[in-house]
């Protein structure tokens, strides 16, 4: 477990950008991408806003090609293909049976199955897609880039809600430290704005209401620890990076991004959706995840936090910080959520904060929090609402994703 594990390459496709530049751009901008939905099926909805993907894959994919994918299987094609370009991995660099594929959806190819059962009540068996299941099932976006790439190593799907796209990082440390494969592509991948998945989390009061207001700003709902926030938006998107192992890497005279450094992976065993209220499950994540690479905590400087905007969680990841960091070294890291920009992108979201992560580190700047009018007193953190600077020298920058079902996943990054 002693190999160390490099990132290579980065990909996304959000509601900021269609690619990791325009993304990048645009977050140290603080722009939102948040947007009223004008579909007609959302007339009656009780939230009316999301965060759309600023490019369509049908923009980006070959026709035939999109249209025997789900809208999830489309995104993480596209964050797929351009982390591989970017990690410069030619012809001949991996063994097809050393290269592996790890991505995650947590509810996967949902348009796919809910088009279906419309077309079958209302036109009969018959007009059922012989394509639905392949579309549909939670591992497809995972099998689409496998085939994709020719990976032959293996094709898994963490499926752990909001918690899924960070634990496919895990997932692919893991592989490549046990020795099952040179190189990973990573990442996560949603596409949940439907009407039936917008109505569930309003109805279970996990999304903002605000956007329902006529004269509320949608770019200004999603509001990550500000005494004003009451829930998340809904966003769509993949992110992805491609790690591989040192060796492997400079063997081939790779450009190098970051260092995993360790992820861990731990349970709440506490309630269906709420997080523990003390955090005692994000803890021990993130103590294992800095333990794994033999990090002394004092090094961490930068956390891209879980933060999605609802009361409960966002207090209990501040707790969380305070418990590994040590409270006067948590109050000096410097802390923000994308998710004010982006909306929550549930399974994917882990995965294109990664990617946040990794430039972050590279570029040695937060981006901002926007939306943070009036900090809540009972989060005590140094949260960034402009660009920060991070400081130079060896740094340590984490990712946290929490998620339904008490799911924790912490994954440390460290510079070059």
């Amino acid at each position: 477990m002693s190999k160390r594990v490099v990132v290579t390459g980065l990909g996304t496709t959000n509601p900021l950008g269609g690619d990791v530049a325009s993304t990048w751009e645009a977050m140290l901008a603080g722009e939102s991408g948040v947007s009223p939905l004008t579909e007609d099926w959302a007339a009656d909805l009780p939230v009316k806003i999301a965060g759309r993907a600023k490019v369509d894959p049908s923009e980006v994919l070959e026709r035939v090609k999109a249209r025997r994918l789900d809208r999830s299987s489309q995104f993480a094609l596209i964050a797929a293909t351009e982390a591989w370009a970017d990690s410069g991995i030619g012809e001949g660099d991996v063994d097809p049976e050393r290269l592996g594929v790890a991505f995650a959806s947590g509810i996967g190819g949902v348009n796919t199955l809910l088009g279906n059962y419309d077309q079958l009540l209302a036109k009969g068996p018959r007009r059922v897609s012989p394509l639905a299941v392949p579309m549909l099932m939670p591992n497809a976006p995972a099998a689409t880039v496998s085939l994709h790439l020719g990976a032959r190593a293996f094709a898994s799907t963490p499926v752990s809600a909001c918690a899924s796209g960070n634990e496919a990082i895990a997932l692919g440390l893991d592989q490549i430290r046990l020795g099952r494969a040179d190189v990973v592509v990573c990442g996560g991948t949603e596409a949940a704005i439907h009407p039936l998945n917008i109505s569930a989390f309003a109805n279970m009061m996990a999304l903002s209401k605000s956007g329902t207001a006529n004269d509320v700003d949608p770019t200004a709902v999603s509001r990550p620890w500000d005494t004003a926030r009451d829930g998340f938006v809904l966003g769509e998107g993949a992110g992805c990076i491609v790690i591989e192992s040192e060796e492997h890497a400079k063997a081939r005279g790779a450009r190098i991004y970051a260092t995993v450094l360790g992820a861990a992976v731990t349970a709440d065993a506490h309630d269906i959706a709420q997080p523990d209220p003390e955090g005692r499950g994000g803890t021990r994540a993130i103590r294992r995840a800095l333990a794994e690479g033999d990090v002394d905590p004092a090094s961490v400087v930068h956390v891209n936090a879980h933060a999605t905007s609802t009361p409960q969680g966002d207090i209990a990841e501040g707790l969380m910080l305070h418990a590994v960091l040590g409270s006067k070294h948590a109050r000096e890291v410097v802390v923000t959520s994308t998710k004010s920009m982006t909306g929550h992108l549930l399974g994917g979201a882990g995965a294109l904060e990664a990617v946040a992560v990794v430039k972050a580190v590279v570029e040695r700047v937060s981006p901002p929090t926007i939306n943070l009018d009036e900090q809540d007193p009972a989060v005590d953190l140094d949260i960034a609402t402009k660009p920060r600077d991070l400081p130079a020298g060896d740094i340590v920058a984490l990712n946290n994703s929490f998620g339904f079902g008490g799911a924790n996943v912490a994954v440390a990054f460290g510079s070059i």
